[in-house]
């Protein structure tokens, strides 16, 4: 709250999900990756190729979180409402694990 009081811009709270990154041989090894992903609930993930053929293969989950804090310096929701995102964003982190 201190750092909060204290800050003279914009201030945002940002938890980023989960983010496992596959180096892949053959797209049928990234396909079943990726099928066992989205099946066990990494809904974000997928395949990307390059132009040199490198098949990469991105496990994500959906657990983000963003949420302005303050702006232009001025605290725009409460201490009690911080606390709440904490936990939340605590209860993410628990689901990454």
């Amino acid at each position: 709250m201190t750092a909060l009081e204290k800050a003279t811009g914009d201030v945002m709270l940002k938890f980023e999900p989960f983010v496992l990154h596959v180096l892949c041989q053959e797209l049928q090894d990234a396909q079943l990756l990726h099928s066992v992903a989205i099946n066990s609930g990494f809904r974000n993930s997928g395949i990307t190729v390059g132009q040199g053929g490198k098949i990469m293969m991105a496990v994500r989950s959906t657990h983000c979180l963003e949420v302005p804090l303050s702006h232009k310096g001025k605290l725009m929701v409460s201490e009690e409402y911080i606390e709440f995102l904490i936990h939340v964003a605590n209860r993410k982190m628990e689901e990454n694990t």
